[in-house]
């Protein structure tokens, strides 16, 4: 783990963002840990997060879906029938 003094990480950001590339970056106040800067792939394999549904209406490919998978038992249409 790269350990930097707020004063390194204030003076060079992006020092710290090419670390946390490679390794968590914990960032030190006086000696003390404060805070610890992670790649967001990092973070979401710690956090089980998923790709939002804005990263995914943002992929630069088109998607195909197959009517037969969005098929619905009614069980959550609640529309009046016509």
């Amino acid at each position: 783990m790269k350990l930097l003094s707020s004063r390194e990480f204030n003076r060079d950001v992006s020092l710290a963002k090419r670390a946390a590339q490679v390794e968590p970056v914990l960032i030190t106040d006086r000696g003390q840990p404060t805070h610890v800067l992670l790649s967001i792939g990092e973070y979401r394999r710690l956090t089980g997060e998923g790709d939002s549904i804005l990263e995914l209406l943002a992929l630069p490919e088109v998607v195909a879906i197959d009517a037969a998978d969005l098929a619905s038992d009614g069980a959550w249409d609640h529309r009046e029938p016509l």
